[in-house]
Order: C-alpha cells, then sequence, then structure tokens
C-alpha cells in the first residue's frame, strides 16, 4: 500500500501516517469520547477501488466493513461472515453473512454487493491499481487482461445472504485479505447515482461501518468520522466521533499538545530523543519500505550501472539515524523486517535474502559504475529531478539524497520538487516523473504484499522495471509451489534476492512512527500491515 500508494498505495513519503490525538475534556460524555487525530497527508477519495493511499485505507477500514474485521496482532475476525466452508481442496469457499445488517442510507447489505465490488475492482475500465490482489480468485487474471467479461470472476451470490467462492489455487493468505477494504461491499445503486463523483466526497457514499464519514469536501484538510447508528455492532462502538486534521509541521503537533489543544502529537527524531523519559511516548512499528523508483524510461536509468552506482552512493544508516533518528532502521530490504518468518526455521525473511554489496554504502564504487555507466549511455550532462512528498519527513530525506548523489557521482546536478502528497501519488502513478522518494506499506502479513507489486504490468510498479525470471518465481509462489510453504518460500527469497542485484527499485530505509498519545486512550488496534488503526472497541478512559 502506497503512503502514496500500501501510499500508492500507499507510496509517498508520509512515513508518520497516522498519529493519535484527542480533543481536550469536555463537559458532555459524548465530547469526551472523541479523538482529534493529526496526519500528515489530505484524503484522496474514499471509493475502495480506486484508493492507494494508507491514511485513506485507515478511513475505509473504520467506516465500512466485509467479511472479517483483522484484530490484534492481523488476526481475522469475524464480521460480516458468519460461518465459512472450504471444500474444493481449499480452493472453494462457502460464506453465509450476517442477516440484515445495513447501509448508512438504509438499504440492506446482501451478498450481492459483494460480488458487484469484487468485479468492479478487477474491471479494467476502473483502473484499479489494487486489482491485482485479486490474483488467484478464478478469471481474475484473464478480466484484468481485458480478454473475460467481469462477470466470469469466481464469485457468486447462491442467497441473498451466501456468497460461494472459486480461486484457481489456494491462496495462504486469502483470509487476510478478506479482512482488507479492497475486498469490501459496495452498494451498485450509490455507485451509479454518483457516476465519477462516487467517493469523491464524504456525502457522495454509503458506509456500513462502526463510523461515517463526515465534513470531508473532497479537498479539505479537516474530516470527521461519525459513530454510524446503523451499524449491525452499535453497541460495541464507544467513540461518537473521530476528527482527523492535516498537520505537516511536528512543531506545530507538539505546541498544541504542550498547549493542551491535543493530547497526541507525531515526533521526529530529535523530539523523540528529547522525551525520552515522556510517559506519553510510544512506538508504532511499520512494515514499510520507503524506496527509489528511477523511472526507466529514462535512457538514464535503463543501465544497470547507472541504478547500481545510485543505489551505492547512499549512506542509508545516515538517513535513519541521523536524518531521521526516529527508530527507522536499514534492514536491506524491499520486504520489511517483522512482516514473516520462515516455515522452517522461524528466521525472518530479511535474514534469509542474499546480502549484495550494491545495497552498502561504497562511494569509490558507485564512482566507478557512474562513469562506466555514463560511458555506456552516451550522457555526458546527467541532472534528475527527485520528487517527494511536502510533509518533513519528505523534505529532509530528499535534500539528504541529494547531497549524498551529488557529492558522490561526478557530473551529476540533482533538484528537489517538494510536492503535496496526493499530486506526488498522481504523478507516479502516471510515471509523471524522473526520480521518486516512493514508499510501499504491507497490505497483510506476507512478503508477497511487497514482492507483487514489482511484476511487469502491475499498476504499482512505478519504475516499470521488469525482469522475467522474477516474474516466474512470483507467479510459482502463488500457482505451483502455492501449497508447499517451503517452496514458495524459496521463491520469494531467490526474487528478492534478483531484485535487489538488479535494483528495480532502490531500497533506502523502514519506517518507525514515535509520537505522543495520553494514556487515557484505550483499546485501540494496531496492525503493522494492511489498515493500521481499527477504531471500533476504542474509547478515552
Amino acid at each position: 500500500m502506497k503512503l502514496n500508494q500500501k501510499w500508492v498505495a500507499t507510496a509517498g513519503v508520509a512515513g508518520l501516517a497516522l498519529l493519535l490525538s484527542a480533543c481536550g475534556s469536555s463537559s458532555s460524555s459524548s465530547d469526551k469520547q472523541t479523538f482529534t487525530m493529526p496526519t500528515d497527508s489530505e484524503l484522496s477519495t474514499v471509493d475502495l477501488s480506486k484508493s492507494t493511499a494508507l491514511g485513506t485505507f485507515d478511513a475505509l477500514n473504520n467506516t465500512n466493513e466485509g467479511l472479517y474485521r483483522l484484530g490484534n496482532n492481523s488476526k481475522p475476525e469475524t464480521a460480516l461472515a458468519t460461518k465459512l466452508t472450504q471444500t474444493n481442496g481449499g480452493k472453494t469457499y462457502t460464506i453465509d453473512i450476517r442477516h440484515n445488517t445495513k447501509w448508512s442510507n438504509g438499504d440492506t447489505v446482501t451478498a450481492k454487493d459483494f460480488v458487484y465490488s469484487w468485479r468492479r475492482t478487477v474491471n479494467p475500465k476502473t483502473a484499479s491499481q489494487y486489482s491485482y490482489l485479486f490474483s488467484g480468485i478464478k478469471n481474475a487474471d484473464s478480466i484484468m487482461d481485458g480478454k473475460t467479461s467481469p462477470t466470469q470472476l469466481g464469485i457468486q451470490a447462491t442467497g441473498k445472504y451466501q456468497l460461494k467462492i472459486n480461486l484457481e489455487q489456494q491462496i495462504p493468505y486469502f483470509k487476510l485479505l478478506l479482512g482488507f477494504p479492497v475486498f469490501f461491499p459496495q452498494n451498485e445503486k450509490v455507485v451509479n447515482k454518483y457516476g465519477s463523483a462516487y467517493g469523491t466526497t464524504s456525502a457522495k457514499m454509503v458506509y456500513n461501518g462502526p463510523f461515517k464519514l463526515t465534513n470531508w469536501n473532497g479537498t479539505g484538510t479537516t474530516w470527521t468520522l461519525k459513530k454510524n447508528n446503523t451499524y449491525w455492532d452499535k453497541k460495541a462502538v464507544k467513540l461518537s466521533a473521530v476528527k482527523y486534521q492535516v498537520v505537516k509541521d511536528n512543531q506545530t503537533a507538539l505546541n498544541q499538545y504542550n498547549s493542551k489543544k491535543l493530547i497526541g502529537a507525531p515526533l521526529t527524531g530529535n523530539q523523540a530523543k528529547n522525551l525520552k523519559n515522556n510517559k506519553d511516548l510510544i512506538s508504532r512499528p511499520q512494515s514499510s519500505s520507503y524506496y527509489l523508483a528511477l523511472n526507466q524510461k529514462k535512457t538514464l536509468f535503463k543501465n544497470l550501472k547507472i541504478r547500481q552506482a545510485i543505489s551505492m552512493a547512499v549512506d542509508r544508516d545516515q538517513i535513519a539515524n541521523k536524518v531521521l533518528g526516529d527508530g527507522s532502521i536499514v534492514n536491506g530490504s524491499f520486504v520489511s523486517e517483522g512482516l514473516a518468518t520462515n516455515p522452517k526455521t522461524g528466521k525472518d525473511f530479511t535474514a534469509d535474502i542474499a546480502k549484495t554489496s550494491v545495497m552498502t554504502y561504497n562511494a569509490k564504487k558507485a564512482q566507478q559504475l557512474w562513469k562506466e555507466g555514463l560511458k555506456e549511455t552516451g550522457i555526458s550532462n546527467p541532472s534528475f529531478t527527485i520528487t517527494a512528498s511536502d510533509s518533513e519527513a519528505g523534505k529532509k530525506v530528499a535534500e539528504y539524497l541529494q547531497s549524498d548523489l551529488q557529492k558522490n557521482l561526478p557530473g551529476l546536478k540533482v533538484s528537489v520538487q517538494n510536492i503535496p502528497f496526493r499530486t506526488m501519488l498522481a504523478r507516479q502513478a502516471s510515471h509523471s516523473y524522473e526520480v521518486t522518494l516512493a514508499s510501499w506499506f504491507a497490505d497483510f502479513s506476507d512478503p508477497i504484499t511487497f514482492l507483487n507489486i514489482l511484476t511487469k504490468g502491475n499498476p504499482s510498479n512505478i519504475s516499470g522495471w521488469s525482469n522475467s525470471q522474477y516474474d516466474q518465481l512470483i507467479k510459482a509462489s502463488s500457482t505451483t509451489d502455492a501449497n508447499n510453504a517451503s517452496k514458495r518460500w524459496d521463491d520469494m527469497v531467490q526474487a528478492q534476492n534478483i531484485l535487489l542485484k538488479d535494483q528495480g527499485i532502490t531500497p533506502l530505509y523502514q519506517s518507525s512512527a514515535p509520537w505522543l498519545l495520553n494514556q487515557n486512550v484505550k483499546d485501540i488496534v494496531y496492525n503493522s500491515a494492511g489498515a493500521n488503526y481499527n477504531f471500533k472497541t476504542a474509547y478515552m478512559k
């Protein structure tokens, strides 16, 4: 998911992600059950077929609901699903769904809403950047290639409250997918009513989750999640509202915290160090990868030596420990550390991959490769612009990269362009950049959530890199080797080794999010993969 795209999802530089705060005390019990959350980027859309950003998925996760809701440690908990039966060697799912649950407009949520939603997302006309997650469901790939009608997707409503899902092979992480917003239902009547405006404001949408989105005009920097009184389990929802405010400057948020206008605030690395003894200081792990995408439509970046030189010219430790200093780490990997472990040995995925020299800072070797690459391309005056978000972290990291690259690569001129997060997402999706500071956040707890996006033709493959052997390994992990945990693991390890050696992208660091949060905020479900926050049972003590 980019924080651009997962943040196209979620892939921009929004390393501070969604950071909790709460309003000051109030005389009414309703007001006391209200959070105010600072976030560093605006909402882009609440059309779940088209969303790519982490912040938007958090909003969708709390205003909508699917068959499962992810609880602590990403454990799938039944939501609209009441019974699941697997047959046909685990390739057929029959799911009974909860009766008489309602959309916020009073319509009943039925099995057909799931069928319509899934078909809409895989339809090439929708241009969903998340449609690839449906790969493995019967006919999904053929539909996404434009060869088969979306009506042939392997999902049917076998009754008003029953679904039948047919897979082409077992998907080991299928339940995790069912808890991700892309797999939630949609109301066809509402989509047709609003057409291209669907999901562009809070009023042009309906909701079936614990909260409703309100007060969002499509471009504003504030919005509210208000308790949804048509939600089937509304008795479990203690909060009356969750308010959002875009705050791009950490000092501003900290000042508001100190003046008791907020009871939570995101922190920079230096702020976290200065507040290390504060009882409200916490750090959320993030299953993320921040990386440089080099647009391989450009002649300069088609050259392997150039890509490798850029990677070796960057001192990643300085970025993580000095520029950010917020707990971010360098793991030498695209797949995040702590996401998944070897089914045989229990080792972390990042421990199994081959260590390659091109991921290690080496200015001398970088200069050699750079000179050789320039000679091969015939380019004599190399220059490019790094496009990054206008968040504080985005500005700092981009400026450091500019300095490092110009210092270590002779003759290179680097410019930096910091733009609003939403604009950056659009440029990444349309490949309208030279180099961009991007990110990907795990959609679920499996390495494939990272590796999938770099296959040829994947909408989230913003660099345009492709490698046939890599694609074959990723395909094998989801088909012939899907039921063999060890072989599947080896496929993914080999694929990442190819990626790093070839520098299809240039991984930089894995983020962490330190922030202050008043200890009266209770029962928030946080997961580092997928939509981070689940506020269904949260409350203010």
